[in-house]
């Protein structure tokens, strides 16, 4: 898959519910269900290599030698694994790896947080985070964010042949609680019904997939991988632009943003960040965005 100028996936408010943490997102950090971590062996984290400069930035971080990193986990592209621990490789999980070399961290650390809490800033105990997060003015009151690193829209996953870019307001829409695809859905869709909110990305496929609902509306990014993994029971059959991108989300007046806007500007003047998205995005997803018809209300 191309990266192209900043083009998101919109991950962003709310549609109406309490910003707590999901059981398994805030486990102890040490416990194996929710954080796992990968030490720096012959230059390479996990199943990825990085580039530049060891040590060539400082970051304070919240463990020393460490880089501890949050997201909604796993992510087939972005933060490729079955479990948590199974994590090596994927997008995200090699930007931030690249992040941690060129701060001369040994270890790099990732931790399962709900989506939620990410986005409210109601998480603590990492350095940053990384979970295909949109950058909104409505989050930046509560988080700060990095400069973009990918972008997007939001795409329509459905069952082929039932959803067109005429029938969508009518039909049961399902979307993903805290994100920008469920204020987009709510906002700008105005389905006749009222859309249904779900935790996460899988109890909102299989409610796809069971009939519950007639469709999802989500990243485009995010769709096409779930539907490449459905074997063809889904599919993604339109996408909306939205102009939104992806960023890292850290702590509000963290110290540590300017130092990571500086590490993203070096790894995509030096072509990296276009690798990372060829190598993992583009089989990940089984196409890329810019093919996936665009639809207009």
């Amino acid at each position: 898959m191309r990266r192209r100028p900043v083009q998101v996936l919109a991950p962003a408010l709310a549609v109406a519910a309490a910003l707590t943490l999901s059981a398994c997102g805030e486990n102890s950090p040490g416990g194996s269900s929710s954080a796992a971590v990968t030490s720096a062996k012959g230059g390479a984290y996990g199943d990825c290599k990085v580039s530049g400069t060891k040590g060539s930035v400082k970051l304070k971080t919240v463990e020393s030698g460490t880089l501890t990193v949050a997201g909604d986990l796993p992510s087939r592209g972005w933060w490729n694994g079955n479990t948590v621990a199974d994590i090596k490789s994927g997008f995200e999980y090699c930007l931030a790896a690249n992040i941690a070399h060129r701060a001369g961290l040994e270890k790099l650390r990732i931790r399962n947080v709900s989506f939620d809490a990410m986005v409210a800033g109601k998480g603590s105990g990492y350095d940053l985070a990384m979970a295909e997060i949109s950058i909104t003015e409505e989050r930046k009151k509560a988080v700060d964010f990095s400069s973009p690193y990918f972008a997007s829209n939001i795409g329509v996953l459905a069952k082929p042949g039932k959803v067109t870019a005429e029938n969508i307001r009518g039909l049961r829409l399902g979307v993903k609680q805290a994100t920008s695809g469920a204020k987009f859905v709510q906002e700008t869709v105005k389905p006749t019904k009222a859309a249904q909110v779900f935790p996460g990305d899988a109890e909102m496929l299989a409610a796809l997939q069971g009939g519950r609902i007639d469709a999802v509306l989500t990243d485009t990014a995010i769709v096409l991988g779930q539907a490449k993994g459905s074997g063809g029971a889904v599919a993604v059959v339109g996408q909306y632009e939205t102009g939104e991108s992806y960023g890292a989300l850290l702590p509000k007046n963290s110290a540590n943003t300017a130092v990571v806007n500086g590490v993203l500007a070096d790894l995509t003047s030096e072509g990296a960040l276009d690798g990372l998205s060829k190598e993992y995005l583009g089989e990940a997803l089984g196409g890329d965005p810019a093919a996936v018809p665009v639809w207009s209300l």
